[in-house]
C-alpha cells in the first residue's frame, strides 16, 4: 500500500449514519375524519367533533396504500379546517365495507371505489333510459361481496309501470322504493337516514335529481338523456359524501357504464343467500353452481324455491360476463 493510499485511508471522514429505530410515531391524538371527496392528490375530510371540513394530503408513509371516498383517516398537522391550512392523512383506519369494481371482466386488479358504507342503493329509471338488468345485476353481486345491503331505487315510475322490473327481484327479495321528479321522497328518506348509503347507477337515471330533492340547496348538475342512443350524459365527476338532514350520509357517485366482476368469488357469493349456501354444502368440491355444473345440489334440492336458484344463477351469469335475455323485463 502506498503512503498516498494509507494517509486516504485515516484521514477519509466516517460516515455519519443514524441507527434505525423500530419506534414509530403516535397518532392517538391525531384527529380522525371521513374522506368526503378526492381532487387531484387532494383530500376533503369532515372532522367531529367540530364539523369542521379539512383538506388532506396524503403523507409519504403511506406509501402506496389507496386513500378512497369513506375512508376513516388519522389527521396530522393543521386539521383546524382554516382557509390555507392543510394536514396530513398518516393513518387509515380499518374498513368495515369495500366497494370494488374491475375495468372489465378479464382484468383481475380490482379497483376500490368506496370504503364504509352499509347500504349499496341501485339507482334505475324505469323508462328514457330504458332499465338494463345485466348492469343491476352487476350492482348487486358487488353489493353482496362488499357485505352491503342492496336497494332498489326505481326512477321515472310516471312514465312506466315499475312492477314488471320488480318481478325480476322479488325472488332475490332484494327491497325496493318507488319515485318520480317532483314525487313524495319520505319513503327513500325512511330507507336512508341514518345509514351510509352509495347511491349507484347508469348515466341518466336520476341520481342528481334525487340527491337535490333530499338535500335542498345541494345542487348536483343535472344531464339529459340523448334521444338517439338512450345514454345519459355523466353530470357528476367524482364521489361526493352529503350529510342528510336527519341523519346519515349518502355517497353520490359519477354515472357507470360498465362494471367489471373479475375479482369476485364466486363461492362468497352464495353465502349472501343463506338457505342456497346451507345446500350448496352438499355440492361436489369447486363446484360452480351453475346451470351445467354437474352434480350441483341446488338442482336437485327439495324445499328450495326454484325462482331463487334461477335469479342467484343469473347473478353468477353477470359475473361470468353473460347477461341473461330472460332477465329483460317485459315492453309496457
Amino acid at each position: 500500500m502506498s503512503r498516498y493510499d494509507e494517509e486516504a485511508r485515516y484521514d477519509r471522514p466516517k460516515r455519519r449514519t443514524r441507527p434505525r429505530t423500530k419506534d414509530r410515531p403516535s397518532y392517538d391524538d391525531a384527529a380522525t375524519g371521513f374522506v368526503i371527496t378526492r381532487d387531484r392528490g387532494r383530500y376533503t375530510c369532515w372532522v367531529e367533533p367540530g364539523d369542521r371540513v379539512v383538506t388532506a394530503m396524503k403523507a409519504r408513509q403511506l406509501g402506496r396504500k389507496g386513500v378512497i371516498v369513506g375512508d376513516r383517516v388519522k389527521l396530522d398537522g393543521d386539521a383546524s379546517g382554516t382557509e390555507g391550512s392543510l394536514a396530513r392523512i398518516v393513518e387509515v383506519l380499518p374498513r368495515t365495507t369495500l366497494l370494488r369494481r374491475s375495468a372489465d371482466d378479464d382484468d383481475p386488479v380490482e379497483r376500490p371505489l368506496v370504503a364504509n358504507a352499509d347500504q349499496l342503493v341501485i339507482v334505475v329509471a324505469v323508462a328514457n333510459p330504458e332499465p338494463r338488468t345485466g348492469l343491476i345485476d352487476r350492482f348487486l353481486v358487488a353489493a353482496y361481496d362488499a357485505g352491503m345491503r342492496p336497494l332498489l331505487c326505481l326512477t321515472k315510475t310516471d312514465l312506466a309501470d315499475p312492477d314488471p322490473l320488480l318481478s325480476i327481484y322479488r325472488p332475490l327479495g332484494v327491497e325496493s322504493v318507488a319515485t318520480h321528479e317532483g314525487g313524495d321522497l319520505s319513503g327513500l328518506h325512511e330507507q336512508l337516514d341514518n345509514r351510509t348509503s352509495v347511491l349507484v347507477g347508469h348515466s341518466g337515471v336520476g341520481k342528481s335529481t334525487l340527491v337535490n330533492g333530499l338535500i335542498p340547496g345541494t345542487d348536483r348538475a343535472i344531464g339529459v338523456v340523448n334521444e338517439v342512443t338512450g345514454r345519459g350524459r355523466h353530470t357528476s365527476v367524482s364521489a361526493l359524501v352529503l350529510r342528510l338532514p336527519e341523519g346519515g350520509w349518502i355517497i353520490d357517485t359519477p354515472g357507470i357504464r360498465s362494471f367489471g366482476l373479475a375479482h369476485i368469488d364466486p363461492d362468497k357469493l352464495i353465502h349472501a343467500f343463506p338457505d342456497l349456501a346451507e345446500v350448496a354444502e352438499d355440492c361436489p368440491r369447486g363446484c360452480t353452481h351453475t346451470e351445467t355444473a354437474p352434480d350441483c345440489a341446488l338442482d336437485e334440492a327439495e324445499g328450495v324455491d326454484r325462482e331463487r336458484v334461477a335469479s342467484f344463477r343469473r347473478l353468477l351469469a353477470s359475473r361470468e360476463g353473460r347477461d341473461s335475455p330472460s332477465t329483460q323485463p317485459e315492453a309496457t
